[in-house]
């Protein structure tokens, strides 16, 4: 059984071909963090929201396993947690760029 390598850029296309083709501009950039960062915070709230639909059925005697609403309380936490801890490093990246002395 032959193992290949995972690649997405072909051996013939060198670096400097691809920085090329995805240049951005300053605005185009900043659209494309705002659209990132709004689906991340979507998707934080569908976990939240899936976790919390799930827990109500089990508390309301509804069809759902023990383990499903744990699993997707898991979700929502890692997710929620994680989003935190990028705000944490945004700010604190943000606070030591403002100490620079220019």
């Amino acid at each position: 059984m032959a193992i290949n390598p995972i690649s997405f850029m072909s051996p013939a296309q060198s670096v400097n071909e691809v920085n090329v083709q995805n240049q951005l501009t300053p605005a185009n950039a900043q659209q494309q963090f705002a659209d990132t960062l709004k689906e991340a915070i979507a998707s934080v709230t569908e976990h939240q929201k899936t976790s919390d639909t799930m827990t109500q059925k089990l508390i309301n005697g509804g069809d759902v396993d023990l383990f499903e609403v744990m699993i997707a309380a898991q979700k929502a936490s890692v997710t929620l947690n994680t989003t935190i801890e990028v705000r944490n490093k945004a700010v604190e990246a943000y606070q030591e760029i403002m100490r620079m002395s220019v």
